[in-house]
């Protein structure tokens, strides 16, 4: 079992990694070829997802139980 620190560290770098990707990807795909239209849906699943993935460090990591 890691320690509530160590999983707050953990799980606060890998949120931020992923948060980072999934940006960076939702960017270059608007200000590519598809245009701010052809890339709308694409953003709407990337907050969805980056939604779901704070509440989950923060169910996991943050929430004292």
């Amino acid at each position: 079992m890691l320690s509530r620190n160590v999983k707050m560290i953990v799980g606060l770098i890998g949120t931020a990694l992923m948060s980072t990707f999934v940006i960076g990807l939702a960017h270059s795909i608007s200000t590519g070829f598809a245009g701010f239209w052809g890339g709308l849906p694409f953003w709407v699943i990337t907050i969805t997802v980056l939604a779901m993935a704070i509440y989950n460090f923060w169910e996991e990591c943050v929430r004292t139980k």
